[in-house]
């Protein structure tokens, strides 16, 4: 008979402790049936042994694995320590065991840690900060219910999104605290332990209403990404049921109103609903903390236009000048564009102008800030607010100025040359997206009689955008 050897783990996330006992066992050779894990505070296996301490050489394993542990330890699976070991175990004499997903033990770690990702995907999306008033001290105060042990693992999320805040998240299991400088923690909390709502609440939810778009309308969908479960805490919901109950009437509306822009007339302006929306957005994109650009940039750079325009145009991101001017296209590469939208006949006034990534990524040369592209995952975590300044006005094309642009707006890089001058459909379906060179590209050309010919391309480029707006408009 093998004793069992009995491995007691801090807390129910405790990848430290877990890896520390995993890799004693598997050098001492300890077969994984005879393990037993559990958590202090769990009963224990009365006969069990303390798992030994190994002084057997170590092995290594690929990276994948301790970034799928680090996942799988999160999730609430009495098995998750256990399944992990017998992985390890077999990494321990195959070090490509991982890369066989027809094992149903890599099958089923990998789907648990897609399902933790997601969780920590949802707390991202749907906790929802209220503003309370104790002592003169001001604190954002929010409550979540995680289906996984994430609220440790997604603290540093909240941390560099709401740095310049002092706030709280309370969920049944834990609460986490952020006081400017550190991380704190405390027992769970309940959801009558969090604030009801504050006034910036009808600010967002007028917000909400704005971008709310019954064209798009799929409930099927939105049910599926948004579960009633979290309903209770976001204000915004309590306008999904009427909102879904008024979209066929909305709907209607909008075919009226197309079916009577036939005729001429002049379109009236934005409603101070959508202006105030437009604000609220804005002024939150002034505090984003989303990547790491906001440390090194001046300021946001956000979009700017009317917002019943029908063409918006999303460049790369702020250059020097941008940034310190914090308007869009505003240095040579805007007084290119500008040039070439006036001989295409557009009236720069008349579009919506953004830009793909909102803060100016540059590296130091001497007293010279130079650009830098930014990366997949920058582009990624500022597809936010581009997204919403779409909902927002909702184009009906989209000009995506460079690679970047077309990469944050189609959600995949595509090559210029090959979609250049045809429409695309956005994923979200909100209209074409026409891709076309971004207006540095001609700064960097040498040769006159080349820079002159792509000029001319951009130029006929902007004037098929014209054209086909028209042609949408008509």
């Amino acid at each position: 008979m093998i004793d069992a050897h009995r491995v007691t783990l801090s807390a129910p996330d405790d990848f430290d402790g877990w890896r520390d006992a995993a890799r004693d066992l598997a050098e001492a050779g300890v077969p994984a049936s005879a393990v037993v894990w559990q958590v202090d505070g769990d009963v224990g296996d009365l006969f069990g042994v303390d798992a030994p301490r190994s002084a057997a050489p170590s092995f290594a394993v690929p990276r994948p694995f301790v970034d799928l542990a680090k996942a799988v330890v999160c999730h609430r699976d009495p098995e998750r320590f256990a399944l992990l070991y017998a992985l390890l175990l077999k990494l321990r004499d195959n070090r490509r065991a991982l890369e066989d997903r027809a094992d149903p033990l890599v099958d089923r770690l990998e789907k648990m840690a897609k399902e933790v990702r997601r969780d920590a995907h949802k707390m991202h999306a749907f906790v929802r900060f209220r503003e309370v008033e104790a002592d003169g001290d001001t604190r954002f105060v929010a409550f979540f219910e995680p289906d996984h042990h994430i609220v440790r693992r997604e603290a540093g999320f909240f941390m560099r999104r709401f740095s310049n805040m002092r706030w709280s998240i309370l969920t049944p299991e834990l609460s986490i605290h952020w006081d400017g400088k550190q991380i704190s923690e405390s027992p769970g909390a309940t959801r009558e332990d969090a604030p009801d709502g504050d006034p910036l609440e009808e600010t967002w939810k007028t917000y909400y209403a704005n971008i709310f778009n019954p064209d798009r309308l799929k409930v099927g969908a939105m049910m599926k990404e948004m579960p009633k479960k979290y309903w209770h805490n976001m204000p915004e919901t309590a306008l999904v049921a009427p909102l879904i109950a008024n979209a066929r009437n909305r709907e209607l509306e909008m075919i009226e109103r197309s079916r009577a822009s036939l005729k001429p007339a002049v379109p009236p302006p934005p409603s101070s609903n959508l202006r105030g929306s437009w604000e609220a957005l804005r002024a939150e994109a002034m505090v984003c903390t989303r990547c790491d650009l906001h440390k090194c940039a001046t300021q946001t750079v956000f979009g700017e236009g009317p917002l019943d325009a029908r063409i918006m145009f999303v460049g790369e991101q702020p250059g020097d000048q941008e940034d310190l001017a914090g308007r869009p296209f505003v240095g040579p590469a805007g007084q290119i564009f500008d040039a070439a939208l006036e001989r295409a006949g557009i009236d720069r006034a008349g579009v919506y102008v953004t830009n793909a990534v909102k803060h100016f990524k540059f590296v130091l040369r001497g007293k010279r800030r130079i650009h830098s592209r930014p990366d997949t995952g920058e582009i990624d975590a500022c597809r936010w607010w581009v997204d919403n300044e779409r909902s927002l006005i909702r184009p009906p094309l989209t000009v995506a100025l460079g690679a970047t642009a077309a990469r944050s707006l189609l959600h995949k890089s595509v090559t210029i040359s090959r979609v250049r001058g045809e429409p695309l459909a956005l994923p979200d379906g909100g209209g074409e997206c026409w891709v076309t060179v971004h207006p540095s590209f001609l700064l960097r050309i040498p040769e006159e009689d080349r820079k002159r010919e792509e000029q001319a391309l951009f130029v006929r480029d902007l004037e098929r955008i014209k054209a086909r707006a028209a042609a949408l408009a008509a």
